[in-house]
């Protein structure tokens, strides 16, 4: 049963030994992860030297379910980008935080600038 939807910037915590990544796996696994998000934690892998099928391994490791993204999501992914750009906000943010909205489920990341922003999403810090 998924309860949360998990930032790809937890899994890196975890990964890259940075605080508050000690939460990522037990949180991974009952959390969705999008995947634009899912993507985002192979690249950073791969970019920090990681062989690609090491990388994609290692970000399924964590045993999360993976959503798609449909026309839907996409739609509400780019309205809330357009939204929340001038906060800091990536598109690959705006999706993590349009799905966490489609399934009505708090968001877990290390980004303190979600927690202010007006999306009506609850965003869960991990330090």
């Amino acid at each position: 049963m998924t309860d949360a939807v998990i930032d790809s910037s937890v899994i890196l915590a975890d990964l890259f030994g940075e605080p508050g990544g000690d939460v990522a796996r037990p949180a991974a696994r009952t959390a969705t992860i999008s995947a634009i998000n899912f993507a985002e934690v192979v690249s950073k892998l791969v970019v920090h030297g990681m062989p690609e099928r090491e990388a994609l391994a290692t970000a399924y490791d964590f045993d999360m379910d993976v959503a798609a993204v449909d026309a839907e999501l996409a739609e509400a992914a780019g309205v809330l980008h357009g939204r929340t750009r001038s906060h800091g906000i990536s598109i690959g943010d705006a999706f993590c935080l349009a799905l966490a909205d489609s399934l009505g489920l708090p968001v877990l990341t290390t980004d303190r600038r979600w927690a202010t922003l007006p999306t009506g999403v609850e965003v869960r810090l991990i330090r």
